[in-house]
């Protein structure tokens, strides 16, 4: 599956979702206990600090199961896992963390599990018996964990609305690329772009956690999820070095997508706004200015020829014009690009540019 984790922290919490996803034993050892009715604290975790909030119980250290967890949740106290959530180390434990972490929880055994996780910086999961809820808690965060039919149902849905969105970038990205062969680009013409392409890398993320918490109820609709997102993260990246001078201070790619992940949602269509994220409004007229593309995204269609030749192509010719007007022997003028490779970018660009011009105007 694409990797649309956009940070660490989130990183981590994906992990542990997947971790509780429907087909794990660990949450069929979780919808035993909500059968059950018990209630139960887990911890998904054991080092040091773990072991100095611990009071009571009884070590274990015997192989985790979804019956034993059943079995040792219908006792008063905490179970806690090792890390890896493969062996049970201690059960009917009473959690002692510090009082004076804050905590937003009202419930007893809530409370304690936002503070151990707060603490401890594990994964600490606690099962409502009242509610017949159960909460992930992780750093400061809480996560209920939803029912797999409505969480499928919520994924569909992210689904459809994501297809929609990537039709419609394909719409304006064809347009771009007809531009790009005429000579014609606009700033206004490269937001448009980069405002749908954020669009819907913005959707795929949420998608992303949608399918690591169905887990493998999720098979089937990650194979959807795939195919629209396909390609997204290299369009924006090549989007990017395009037509961002990306040597300047603070212009670098993953600043660019730093800067262009601040927008508000509200503001993606507005092309003044993400040409000024961009930085491509240093000119006079604004987003009715007109630029030009290095090639990147010209050459990213070619078959056959590499990220490292196509940069060098770019490189040497600094634009797609001086490409598009290259012949055979200046082409292979560029190193590593041979007579073979000279006539398969000089007739896969020239049909290109045919289809391009054929679909705009037949």
């Amino acid at each position: 599956m694409a990797d649309l984790v956009p940070n660490p922290a989130d990183e981590r919490l994906r992990a542990t979702l997947m971790a509780v996803a429907p087909g794990t034993e660990l949450r069929d050892g979780l919808e035993r206990i909500l059968r059950g009715r018990t209630g139960g604290l887990i911890v998904l975790g054991f080092d040091d600090t773990v072991q100095a909030i611990c009071s009571g119980g009884f070590e274990l250290d015997v192989p985790f199961s979804a019956t034993r967890l059943r079995e040792l949740a219908k006792m008063d106290g905490a179970v806690v896992l090792d890390s890896r959530g493969g062996r049970i180390v201690r059960a009917a434990v009473q959690l002692l963390p510090d009082p004076a972490i804050p905590t937003t929880e009202s419930g007893t055994r809530h409370r304690t599990a936002e503070r151990v996780a707060k603490q401890t910086g594990f994964p600490v999961i606690s099962v409502s018996q009242s509610m017949n809820i159960v909460a992930l808690y992780l750093g400061g965060g809480r996560h209920v964990l939803e029912d797999p039919e409505d969480l499928a149902s919520r994924t569909k849905q992210a689904l459809a609305t994501l297809e929609r969105y990537r039709d419609r970038l394909d719409d304006v990205s064809s347009t771009l690329s007809t531009l790009e062969l005429e000579d014609l680009v606009t700033v206004r013409d490269v937001a448009a772009v980069a405002g749908r392409l954020e669009m819907v890398w913005r959707i795929g993320v949420e998608i992303s956690a949608l399918l690591a918490e169905l887990g493998t109820e999720g098979r089937l609709l990650g194979l959807q999820y795939e195919e629209l997102i396909a390609g997204v993260d290299t369009d924006r990246r090549l989007l990017i070095r395009d037509y961002v001078d990306v040597t300047q201070p603070g212009r670098r790619v993953e600043a660019v997508l730093a800067a262009m992940g601040g927008i508000e949602s509200a503001d993606l269509l507005d092309a003044a706004v993400v040409a000024g994220v961009m930085g491509l409004t240093d000119h006079s007229a604004g987003v009715d200015s007109a630029v030009s593309p290095r090639g990147l995204r010209a050459l990213a269609k070619v078959p056959r020829i590499s990220s490292a030749i196509a940069e060098r192509i770019v490189d040497h010719f600094e634009s797609l014009q001086r490409i598009l007007a290259a012949s055979l022997e200046d082409l292979q003028a560029v190193e590593g690009v041979g007579e073979s490779r000279a006539k398969n970018v000089r007739e896969s660009l020239s049909r290109i540019a045919e289809m391009a011009l054929m679909d705009r105007y037949v």
